[in-house]
C-alpha cells in the first residue's frame, strides 16, 4: 500500500469517526464511555495522519 493511499484510508476512518461521534452525541441515550472511546481512537488516527504527513 503506498503512503497517499494509507493516508487517504486513515482520513476516511477519521471522518468517519467524527460523523460517528457527532450522531452519537445528538442522542440523549449514548454511553459517555463509548464516546470517549471513539474520540480518543480518532485521536490517534489524526496524530498517525499528522506523523505520516511529517515523514
Amino acid at each position: 500500500m503506498s503512503l497517499s493511499s494509507h493516508l487517504t484510508e486513515l482520513k476516511k476512518k477519521h471522518e468517519h469517526l467524527s460523523f460517528e461521534v457527532e450522531e452519537m452525541e445528538k442522542s440523549p441515550a449514548t454511553d459517555p464511555l463509548k464516546v470517549a472511546m471513539l474520540k480518543k481512537k480518532k485521536l490517534q488516527l489524526k496524530d498517525e495522519i499528522s506523523r505520516l504527513m511529517d515523514a
